[in-house]
């Protein structure tokens, strides 16, 4: 796979996802009935440890910056 999330972007990526978990467990509001929308932030989680994000691949985006050839 071709690592299309740079430094910056993976870091915004880590600490929104453990935002979302820290919803979903209850850390951040109390139970609410909707915290279990919270467990989709092991989504951008996974994307920044991977370096890649399959919605920037369909769309052509990428963050990360060139290599030189």
């Amino acid at each position: 796979m071709i690592t299309n999330v740079g430094t910056i972007d993976r870091i915004l990526r880590v600490i929104v996802g453990v935002a979302l978990i820290a919803f979903a467990t209850g850390y951040i509001v109390p139970a609410t009935g909707w915290n279990w929308v919270g467990w989709i932030g092991a989504v951008p989680i996974m994307t920044a440890v991977f370096g890649t994000c399959p919605a920037y691949t369909i769309m052509g985006l990428s963050t990360c910056p060139a290599k030189p050839a």
